[in-house]
């Protein structure tokens, strides 16, 4: 390996293993496979197919290899220009690649083309595991990067409150914001305090659906680099309205049996109409809007989203009843 491909912190060279079997065009089926017995490699998915120079050509997998004719030359049935990962580049961006095309490992090569060796399956299986606790991680606030973030239990307990404070904090000053919101329509609890008995299901349902979002929208902005704005965004949104619409739906007759109260039923049905709708659109504007100033978009976006989710869900409540004159 060269000087410059150095095992660089969850990039592709920490991976990077290169005992594989490699060939190249001219030789045939027969000959590569007799090559291949009594040598060990450390990945033998596919053979790789290299030019005199050692620059990629294509591959060969090794389920094509063992039922191609014996005097067929690689260069007329391997793959040409496979995907291929630089030795910088992050190792869940080589997981991706794997999963975009179906790659059961992903070879390296350096910005001229040589052939540097393959992220094998195994690297690739550990490298979804550490990444989807890190995103879980993320999304509830914990900032931790290390090994005991990722041993949450095991960690003492000042390191946890440590880890989790930070995000938390600001879900504290948004708790202080949702008291002040609530208090702003004190008159109206006082008049007919059963209005009150559906914010916490309100504020419940939002929260819920926003966290699916959020879950969602993380691991494809991991995956996905080139999904504009508008496009998520309008489809979350009519997704938030579907939902909204479906659970609203629902809603509506129970509260008119259960209350005989016709504009208290369409306040709480059309309060989770819109309340999905907004929920899916924050869960999805605080993941995009970290991955795009170029943080992990797990980040603390779930605390942050879900006490904005809070709030809007009860000023909307509160407004609609209003409206109704509940």
């Amino acid at each position: 390996m060269s000087a410059s491909v150095l095992p660089f912190l969850e990039t592709a060279a920490q991976h990077l293993v290169q005992s594989v079997p490699l060939a190249q065009a001219s030789e045939t089926v027969g000959s590569v496979l007799a090559h291949l017995a009594g040598n060990v490699f450390d990945s033998v998915e596919a053979i790789y197919i290299v030019d005199e120079n050692g620059h990629l050509q294509g591959l060969v997998r090794l389920v094509n290899l063992l039922t191609a004719p014996q005097h067929r030359k690689l260069g007329e049935i391997m793959t040409l220009q496979p995907p291929t990962a630089h030795p910088h580049d992050d190792q869940e961006k080589v997981a991706g690649l794997a999963v975009t095309y179906g790659l059961v490992d992903v070879p390296v090569v350096d910005r001229q083309g040589y052939f540097l060796g393959v992220v094998p399956a195994q690297s690739l299986i550990a490298i979804l595991r550490r990444e989807h606790i890190e995103d879980l991680h993320r999304l509830t606030g914990i900032r931790g990067e290390d090994s005991q973030a990722r041993h949450a239990l095991e960690a003492p307990p000042t390191r946890r409150a440590r880890d989790r404070l930070p995000w938390l904090l600001v879900g504290l000053l948004g708790s202080i914001l949702a008291t002040f919101v609530v208090s702003r329509f004190e008159s109206t609890l006082e008049a007919r305090v059963f209005v009150s008995f559906f914010v916490p299901g309100i504020v419940y349902l939002a929260d819920a659906i926003g966290t699916q979002t959020e879950a969602i929208v993380v691991r494809g902005l991991s995956f996905n680099h080139n999904t504009s704005l508008r496009s998520l965004l309008t489809g979350e949104l009519w997704t938030g309205l579907l939902i909204g619409l479906a659970l609203g739906g629902l809603s509506f007759p129970l509260v008119l049996v259960a209350f005989a109260n016709l504009q208290l039923a369409f306040a709480v049905a059309l309060t989770i109409v819109t309340a999905g709708g907004v929920a899916t659109s924050v869960g999805l504007f605080f993941p995009w809007l970290l991955h795009s100033i170029g943080k992990d978009p797990a980040f603390g976006s779930g605390p942050v989203a879900t006490i904005v989710q809070d709030v809007m869900s009860l000023l909307i409540y509160f407004l609609i009843v209003q409206f109704f004159g509940v």
